[in-house]
This record gives C-alpha cells, sequence and structure tokens, in this order.
C-alpha cells in the first residue's frame, strides 16, 4: 500500500499514541497528533520534529467534548481536503486494585466516555474526511481484556484482572469495530481492532499484575500495520500483540 497523506491519532502525545504518530509520521503521513492538554500535545509535537523532517502537527482534542472534535476535524479538512487514517487510541482505567463488585456506576460512565462514547464521537465526526480518501483506515486501540472468549477462559490470566469498567468497555468497542467494520464495507474503510499487548504506560502505572517489558515500540507495531494495511488486507478483525497475522478471538 502507498503512503497515505493524512492521519489522525487521538491522545498521541504520550506513551503508545505518542510511539503510533512517530512511526505514521516516518513513513511519510502528514499526522494530527490529537490531545486534550496544548501544552503537553505541542510539546510533543515539537519533541517529534526537533530532529527529524517530520510533518506533525498538534490539534486540540478532547475526545468527551465534541466541539473541540468538530473544531479539530474542521481543521483538518480545512488543511488537507481529506482524512485517509484515523487511530482511536485514546483510552482510560480507573480501577486499579477495585474488585469488579466494587465497581460503581460513576466509574463506569467516566470509562465509557473515553473508551466508547469518545470513539462514536470522533469516528462520526471523522466520516466525511475519511470517505473522501479512496483508501482509509480506521484502527481502534483495544485490548485483549475485552475479549469476552478470553474472559471466559479460566485457564487464561484475562479473568483474573478484574477490571469489570475497562473490560467491558473493550468489549462494546469491539463490537464498535464489526459494526463499523460491516457499514463502511461499501465505502471501502476497513475498521480493525488492535490489541497493544501488556505495555508498561501511565495508564497503567497502578497495575497489580506484572505488565512484562514490551516498549512503547513493540505496543505501536500492529496499530500501525493496521493503519497501512494494503487493499487486500483485512476488515472487521482483532489483531495483535505481537503480528498483524495473530488474530485474537472475540
Amino acid at each position: 500500500m502507498e503512503s497515505s497523506t493524512t492521519a489522525l491519532v487521538t491522545g498521541g502525545n504520550k506513551g503508545i499514541g505518542r510511539e503510533i504518530v512517530r512511526l505514521l509520521a516516518e513513513q511519510g503521513h502528514t499526522v494530527y497528533l490529537g490531545a486534550r492538554d496544548p501544552g503537553r500535545g505541542q510539546r510533543a509535537a515539537d519533541e517529534l520534529t526537533r530532529h527529524a523532517d517530520l510533518d506533525i502537527r498538534f490539534v486540540r482534542l478532547d475526545v468527551t467534548d465534541r466541539e473541540s472534535v468538530a473544531a479539530a476535524v474542521e481543521r483538518i479538512g480545512a488543511e488537507t481536503g481529506q482524512l485517509d487514517v484515523l487511530v482511536n487510541n485514546a483510552g482510560i482505567v480507573v480501577e486499579w486494585d477495585v474488585p469488579p463488585t466494587g465497581i460503581t456506576a460513576e466509574q463506569l460512565r467516566e470509562t465509557y466516555e473515553v473508551n466508547v462514547f469518545g470513539v462514536v464521537t470522533v469516528t462520526s465526526a471523522c466520516l466525511p474526511l475519511l470517505r473522501r480518501s479512496h483508501r482509509a483506515r480506521i484502527v481502534n486501540m483495544s485490548s485483549g481484556l475485552g475479549s469476552l472468549t478470553l474472559l471466559d477462559d479460566l485457564t487464561s490470566p484475562i479473568p483474573s484482572r478484574g477490571l469489570l469498567a475497562y473490560s467491558s468497555s473493550k468489549a462494546a468497542l469491539n463490537a464498535l469495530t464489526l459494526l463499523y467494520a460491516d457499514a463502511l464495507r461499501a465505502d471501502g474503510i476497513k475498521v480493525n481492532a488492535a490489541s497493544p499487548g501488556a505495555v508498561p504506560t501511565d495508564q497503567n502505572t497502578g497495575a497489580a499484575f506484572p505488565l512484562g517489558d514490551r516498549t512503547t515500540a513493540d505496543g505501536a507495531r500492529v496499530p500501525v500495520l493496521l493503519a497501512t494495511l494494503p487493499a487486500d488486507g483485512p476488515t472487521g478483525s482483532f489483531r495483535g500483540p505481537d503480528s498483524v497475522d495473530n488474530v485474537i478471538p472475540w
């Protein structure tokens, strides 16, 4: 596949999102680094471009704020005319060391606002620009913790994590992935979910289980491959964390 021209990565100022931004820019994309905080977002963009000739542009984008999403998409449209890649990377975990029976509706709502509703807000706003592309790709950052098959497998470590809000939000995101993939198939827009694996980031510093030694570069590898799939690549699939050929059960 030829390099796409324009990409948007939400939550792109740190962790795996920042690495996705860097890798896509190195492939020749114009990458919009979406972040809630203007200071952190602009600083990340400046750091990534300081010693490399990369086209990375900070855009303020809070996935829970419809107006900021609309403004970001309007700017991208004005500057580039279309969008070829959308990586819905922004996500939160609110429940380390809280058992499933201790999760409140408020914590569930807070998680879904970012991990589910935020994805719908951004994707819906971006669709007109994505439809102008001849090779649009949407990548939803999911997790093996959202696999219903693995959650039901008592021989897997996944059920013991006990992350009711996070796991259920990622399961909902997986359902969105399948439904979007089917709805956008006729438009030639490929929609897939990616698992980065257990990568130590700011998001999971409170994890009560071992995260291993995977790096943000390891976690970004499969999302970037899904963002640049060839015409005969899959859609409506759940891939990762080590290879795009590794299919995760829903």
